[in-house]
């Protein structure tokens, strides 16, 4: 019978092999260490996830490309998970009727004002907004009103829509038509057209800051019984910053008060309008907040025996729905 001699060399190199197939062999991360990776997966937390896997590397660095392994199949798996809910998001906004996927904020409670008018009285205000695929559709609705002795001495109201379309990531077009009455600033109403152009510096969960320009068309009805009709032009900023959690602070600076904050001034060659708003909203409960506010509204020719600047103090419920 003959017997066969394995060379020294390949049974040297067949040794290391064996070993690793070997089933009694230990694996090259400790179990504690994969159950505590594992842990943080099964929240979902990218965060966390990130740290723990952070801390298992640079205690087991000889088991980094195992860590990496599990790392990057979580990763791979959140990625499809977001992509999913991406296309369910976009179908849902595509099924959709122009009734649905409404979103808003109701508001009431009462002001003092100064200027034309110094008293204390009672505000409202109502603000929708559709988001859609490309296109925004923004509708605000506000009137502040008092009634003393029988006499009227605050009258305000004021409706917009707003439409935008988003061109790019960050720059999208716009459209505003908007109404206003306010006899104790020496108008019954005044109509705003306006289209251009607006950019989205910034956009993140805790601060949103976005610019926009444009011609506008005005015409305005004064209680003297006089019109005016005049081209204008629009400058526009929106700002919001949630400083804390449930704490926001929000500037408005406009006619027509931006979701969160906002500064809009339309001009011409008669007259200058401005309205200020400095706002601070803190959330009581998931849907409701509570509002201090401060307006300051400007016009640069006020009709005679009208002073060009009034103010106005608020403090508001908002609910959310």
């Amino acid at each position: 019978m003959t017997i066969r001699r394995i060379p020294l060399a390949a049974a040297l190199l067949a040794a290391p092999l064996a070993a690793q197939e070997s089933p009694t062999a230990a694996p090259a991360l400790p179990e504690p260490v994969r159950a505590m990776i594992d842990a943080a997966i099964a929240t979902g937390d990218e965060a966390k996830v990130r740290t723990v896997v952070d801390l298992a590397k640079a205690t087991n660095p000889t088991a980094a490309a195992e860590i990496d392994t599990l790392q990057a199949a979580f990763t791979a798996s959140r990625a499809e998970q977001r992509r999913i809910a991406e296309e369910q998001r976009l179908a849902a906004i595509r099924d959709a009727g122009p009734l649905d996927n409404w979103k808003g904020r109701g508001e009431i409670g009462g002001f003092r004002s100064t200027g034309n008018s110094s008293n204390i009285g009672f505000t409202g205000r109502l603000d929708l907004k559709r988001q859609g695929i490309d296109w925004t559709h923004q509708l605000r609705a506000n009137a502040d009103y008092q009634r003393s002795a029988g006499v009227t001495s605050r009258e305000k109201y004021l409706a917009s829509y707003e439409p935008r379309y988003q061109v790019g990531t960050d720059l999208f077009a716009y459209g505003l038509g908007q109404f206003e009455s306010d006899r104790f600033q020496g108008f019954d109403s005044r109509y705003a057209l306006s289209a251009g152009v607006g950019y989205q510096a910034v956009k993140r969960s805790d601060l949103n800051l976005a610019v926009k320009a444009g011609p506008a068309l005005r015409h305005t009805e004064f209680t003297s019984g006089e019109n005016d009709t005049r081209l204008a032009g629009l400058l526009g900023l929106d700002f919001d910053w949630t400083i804390v959690d449930g704490l926001k602070f929000t500037q408005d600076t406009n006619l027509v008060a931006e979701t969160g904050g906002a500064a809009t001034v339309i001009f011409d060659s008669r007259n200058t309008t401005l309205a200020l708003v400095t706002g601070l909203e803190a959330r009581l409960t998931g849907k409701l907040s509570t509002r201090l506010s401060y307006s300051l509204d400007y016009q640069s020719e006020p009709q005679p025996g009208k002073t060009g600047t009034d103010t106005l103090s608020r403090v508001t419920f908002v609910y959310g729905f």
